[in-house]
């Protein structure tokens, strides 16, 4: 395929992606909106007076970053394991496997319509949140970065989490049992120094924590991890993530009939 045939071809998966979660926005768009805003309600007005200050800021400004990066995480996956898996389960995955259009851009298609739809979440969360509090970036290419290179890698292992589902119970088993609770154990209600030494090493082997505080850092300036780990961490991830994916559809297992 020539390069304007290959972008054409991506064009048309990315676009398809977008229009099929934007036509149902009441399902897609919506309900996190309205999740968040209660996380925003509850946590932020009614319990967070009672808990005051953490790290130097109120604790709606503290909390505020987690649920962002949470909506993010939650709606880059749910995006692509959904749609995927759907595309597999109706066979019309076997068509594009059998056609010119190289794999990686089928990967490519898939992942970023996640990360659009993790992105437009994120955004419309983060206007919510200024209803709640005064939301002010210190450092806008941390902010910017992080919530893409996480976006980007929670829509790789959505794709992979696609792959491998056999039926539409498989694709709730990862975020029931693995993505919420490091998801909630990852920071967004807490800052790691209020816990034991102990269990201060055990949240450093959660990936999402990384993700959150670097996300902090570029909103509030303020991170319990080093935040130049945290971009190696997320890259080294979607890295190895893109690659398992393009190898399952090289090799077609769990894809064809």
């Amino acid at each position: 395929m020539t390069a304007a045939q290959k972008w054409i071809a991506f064009r048309t998966i990315l676009t398809r992606e977008i229009r099929r979660f934007t036509r149902i926005w009441l399902q897609t768009l919506l309900p996190p909106a309205i999740t968040i805003s209660l996380y925003f309600i509850i946590f932020g007005t009614l319990i967070g007076p009672r808990i005051g200050e953490m790290a130097g800021f109120s604790y709606m400004e503290f909390v505020v970053p987690g649920l962002i990066m949470m909506s993010v995480i939650t709606n880059s996956y749910s995006n692509v394991v959904s749609s995927f898996f759907s595309t597999k389960y109706q066979r019309s995955v076997e068509e594009m496997l059998v056609s010119p259009v190289p794999n990686y851009i089928i990967l490519l298609g898939f992942s970023l319509g996640g990360v659009v739809r993790g992105l437009m979440v994120g955004t419309i969360v983060t206007l919510l949140s200024l209803f709640f509090t005064d939301l002010k970036v210190t450092h806008l290419g941390v902010t910017i970065g992080i919530v893409l290179c996480t976006s980007v890698m929670f829509s790789l292992a959505g794709f992979i989490n696609a792959v491998f589902a056999r039926n539409f119970d498989d694709i709730s088993i990862i975020p029931t049992f693995v993505l919420t609770p490091l998801t909630y154990l990852g920071g967004v209600f807490y800052s790691i120094s209020l816990l034991p030494e102990f269990w201060q090493g055990v949240s450093m082997a959660n990936p999402v924590l990384y993700m959150v505080n670097a996300f902090r850092y570029g909103l509030l300036g303020v991170s319990d991890i080093n935040v130049t780990w945290a971009f190696a961490m997320v890259i080294l991830f979607a890295v190895a993530l893109f690659a398992i994916a393009l190898h399952q559809l090289e090799k077609g297992s769990r894809l064809r009939s």
